[in-house]
């Protein structure tokens, strides 16, 4: 028995060496099958069970702030427990001991204690040794490992934060366009495109090779990277097919930046969609829904040189390329049911929460606003 174990341990140790190289060393997205099922099928179900018993979406979201976090540190609790194994298996039959004495020997040797030593052999002290640094080496590299992933969520979370001036909270495509039109910035959307385009870029690196960053959630309940990139995109494609003449370049290179940094993150998580999908394809979004989107941008006068009925199948045209993706993107990581953001497994959509426009003429703003939506002045 102690040499199947042996043989066991030299299956253990490359298999859990693997989840490690590939989780914390090489920057690729190759997710090892450890870590896939500790973060994604053993602690987000885990989660999502307990989250899932709550309606309001605030609690819901406090369940899930802790669901990334405590995959790392569960992951590295599997690494160290499966490293502890393995070794005592190697160490059973070269000491010559029982299978918790080597148990023993092996965790005194992988937290560096040295209370517990086999003096018999060569072979069991370079079990000893390799120990030794293998759980040095562990800690080290998820100690280094953390900085980058916190360092990604920053440069993330900026410009997911911004946007909530632009496009309120939970985001909404159409009301980019409106922000803009209202407080006259149009000459701003192609910086922002530009922002949005070097962001996505910066997303599909991180997150394609830390999938660990996926689930890691907005501070506010009502912002999500997955509905910000999708806000943005839509108001991109939406310019275009309404006010083509107008949009600015950045839009496009934006729009495809964009859905290219959700095709990367999606294969990682092995979502399936259509690599090159055609511009008729059929939509999830209604076209009543982008009949209220484009209602939005009328009450603001935002410049049109297409009807609806003219922009719907340019609109659609672009849209086909990142919907399926942010849906699913979406409901894996149970973002806000914004509109324009598929379905989610329970609850109902919200709206964007927009501030009221006072002026000292209008302090409490009724002139302007009904029911929250804007309305324009006479």
């Amino acid at each position: 028995m102690a040499w199947v174990g042996f043989a066991l341990g030299l299956f253990v140790l490359p298999f859990v060496s693997t989840s490690v190289l590939f989780t914390l060393v090489i920057p690729r997205a190759i997710p090892s099958r450890l870590s896939v099922f500790v973060s994604r099928r053993l602690v987000r179900t885990a989660f999502l069970f307990v989250a899932n018993r709550f309606d309001d979406f605030a609690r819901k979201d406090r369940v899930l702030a802790l669901s990334g976090p405590i995959s790392l540190l569960t992951l590295l609790f599997v690494w160290i427990v499966g490293y502890l194994f393995g070794f005592a298996l190697l160490l059973w039959p070269l000491a010559g001991h029982s299978f918790a004495t080597a148990l023993r020997e092996a965790g005194s040797s992988m937290f560096t204690l040295g209370f517990a030593t086999s003096p018999h052999s060569a072979a069991s002290t370079a079990v000893d040794f390799a120990a030794a640094g293998t759980g040095l080496l562990v800690v080290a590299l998820e100690i280094g490992y953390l900085p980058t992933i916190y360092a990604s969520f920053n440069r993330r979370e900026t410009l997911v934060t911004v946007l909530q001036s632009r496009a309120g909270v939970p985001a909404w495509g159409p009301e980019i366009l409106a922000r803009h039109q209202l407080v006259g910035l149009m000459a701003n959307l192609p910086a922002f495109y530009r922002e949005w385009e070097y962001w996505a870029a910066d997303v599909a690196e991180s997150h394609a090779n830390y999938p660990v960053l996926i689930t890691f959630r907005s501070p506010h309940p009502l912002r999500s990277w997955v509905l910000g990139l999708l806000s943005v995109l839509d108001a991109a494609a939406l310019q275009l097919a309404l006010d083509p003449a107008a949009a600015p370049t950045d839009a496009r290179l934006c729009l495809r930046m964009g859905f290219v940094a959700l095709r990367d993150i999606a294969n990682v998580l092995k979502i399936p969609h259509d690599p090159d999908p055609r511009p008729d394809a059929p939509l999830d979004l209604t076209y009543d829904d982008f009949l209220e989107g484009v209602r939005r941008l009328e009450e603001v006068g935002f410049p049109m040189e297409r009807s609806p009925e003219e922009a719907w199948p340019h609109f659609r045209g672009w849209r086909v390329n990142y919907e399926s993706i942010s849906y699913a993107l979406a409901d894996f990581t149970v973002a806000a049911p914004a509109p324009w953001s598929g379905p989610r497994s329970r609850g109902g959509t919200i709206e964007p929460l927009r501030p009221v426009d006072r002026t000292p003429e209008d302090p409490e703003g009724h002139r302007n606003t009904v029911n929250g939506r804007w309305q324009r002045r006479d």
